[in-house]
């Protein structure tokens, strides 16, 4: 009886288990791949066939059956094909089996016997992280997978390499794997934006919070600027959240971040929905996840379709996003902070009667693409106006970037401390027993409730707004100040502020 030999398919970030079995007996030459094996997967037939006889081992004439267990789980791609020509190599005595039971394999032959990279190599090495169980992947993964200190990691190049890596009486010591580049440093500067204090301030509260920030204002004026250099104030990942990041650009096709820095995504405002939202066949994650962790920047607002800003609402309230199809459902992390940009009408000029083009009506068309609901959940909306031109020909202020990060880094601090996450994950009954408002603060929020029709959700936002401004502050209780700041970022769907 043959042993079992170990991989991982890919469903989503996840990378559940699978077992490998082959049967071989005399008869009519055949090869049967059972268990919900896509056409990528069938393919690996003939791939195996050559590779093996490529490589100089015999390849079996007989019966053949190859089995990927569980049988109800869909296999896709070509990660299976090391496994399975392993399989058949230990059925057919060939390759002696006593490793298999400490070993996972992973990658996708040629032809000619060389092993090639495959997709969600990562999100299967960290399942094995303080398990014990080794992998064996192909060589290219070596940098991707250099920061699972804790994994077990053999780079193979051909299918010789596996056959005496398999054949040695006791498996070495992996070597120890490089260390990941984490260095960074942002390489933008807050004083390179002139002029526009009140937004400057607004970035470093939707830092600090985590919280969703809305730009409206004339082009030219900074909106893309500041946008920018958000990530640069953010604090830097936990591992937890380095390794979740990792895990989402290692199913992607898309270039990963440098590990242990948050990703800045600024899609086109044609994109689609799936490219957005995910999808595909097989389900590929979208923009907002690959955001997760970090910046999602939508410029131009209101230019993209209803249908995709609508399909924002849910994952800026749940963290996560559901991709349902026909035959399969796929659910990837979705915990982004979003930050766009928008103009107050269609030629951009509505503040200056001089150059605006636009009648009242195309104003209120414009601003009626963003439905009451998506507003509702932006924490921060802010008008960005015409620089001075006083602050345009200034000299730039020097460097005070490193303060505004460490004062954003406190702030966050105290987040964790107090509640282990950022305020703008606050469900409502940890509002309640974090964002302790004193009674003037209390005063002046129920009445602005009451003056601007304020809904339930704009109310608990506006508290978790506060809660953060109070924090930069370095206080423990909302003060009144605290949410007379908090009410200048809410901007009313008529266009008006807060103040």
């Amino acid at each position: 009886m043959s042993i079992p030999v170990r991989t991982r398919a890919q469903v989503g970030i996840d990378a559940p288990k699978v077992l490998v079995e082959a049967h071989f007996q005399t008869g009519t030459p055949s090869f049967t791949l059972v268990g919900m094996a896509q056409t990528a997967v069938r393919e690996a037939r003939d791939r195996v066939r050559s590779a093996i006889r490529n490589a100089g081992l015999r390849y079996p004439q007989g019966r053949l059956v190859v089995n990927l267990a569980p049988a109800d789980l869909a296999k896709h791609g070509g990660r299976f094909d090391l496994a399975i020509a392993v399989a058949i190599l230990t059925s057919t005595k060939q390759v002696q089996g006593h490793h298999l039971g400490r070993l996972e394999f992973l990658g996708e032959l040629s032809l000619y016997g060389d092993i090639r990279p495959v997709r969600g190599a990562f999100c299967a090495a960290a399942k094995l992280a303080g398990e014990g169980t080794r992998l064996v992947a192909p060589a290219s993964h070596r940098l991707e997978l250099a920061p699972l200190r804790d994994v077990g990691y053999y780079p193979v190049r051909t299918l010789l390499d596996v056959v005496r890596l398999l054949e040695t009486r006791d498996l070495p010591e992996p070597d120890p794997p490089p260390h990941p580049n984490t260095t960074h440093r942002p390489t933008t500067s807050l004083a390179d934006v002139r002029g526009q204090t009140h937004a400057k301030r607004a970035l470093l509260v939707a830092a600090a919070g985590g919280h969703h920030m809305l730009m409206t204002g004339p082009p030219g004026t900074g909106k893309t600027m500041l946008a920018r250099r958000l990530p640069g104030l953010l604090p830097p990942p936990t591992p937890a959240e380095a390794i979740d990041v990792a895990n989402v650009y290692s199913v992607s096709t898309r270039a990963a971040p440098p590990f242990g820095n948050r990703p800045f995504r600024d899609p086109h405002h044609t994109a689609s929905m799936a490219a957005i939202v995910g999808g595909g066949n097989p389900i590929v994650p979208g923009e907002i996840t690959l955001a997760h962790c970090g910046v999602l920047f939508l410029d131009e607002l209101p230019e993209y379709q209803r249908t995709v800003l609508e399909a924002l609402r849910e994952p800026l309230e749940a963290e996560e996003v559901t991709v349902a199809r026909v035959s399969q459902t796929v659910r990837y992390p979705a915990r982004f902070q979003l930050v766009a940009a928008m103009n107050p009408c269609p030629a951009g000029y509505v503040c200056d009667e001089a150059r605006c083009r636009c009648t009242p009506q195309q104003v209120q068309q414009y601003r009626s693409r963003l439905s009451g609901p998506l507003l509702d959940r932006i924490d921060l909306r802010v008008e960005v106006g015409p620089v001075p031109e006083d602050d345009l020909w200034s000299p730039a202020t020097e460097g005070n970037d490193d303060d505004q990060r460490a004062t954003v880094a406190a702030a966050h601090q105290r987040q964790i401390g107090r509640a282990g996450k950022a305020n703008t994950s606050l469900n409502t009954r940890e509002i309640d027993q974090y964002c302790v408002m004193k009674a003037d603060a209390g005063a002046l929020l129920r009445q602005a409730a009451r003056n601007f029709g304020l809904s339930a959700r704009a109310v608990h936002r506006l508290r978790k707004v506060a809660r953060t401004v109070a924090d930069l502050e370095g206080e423990d209780d909302i003060a009144t100040g605290h949410v007379a700041e908090a009410l200048s970022y809410r901007t009313l769907d008529e266009g008006e502020s807060v103040s």
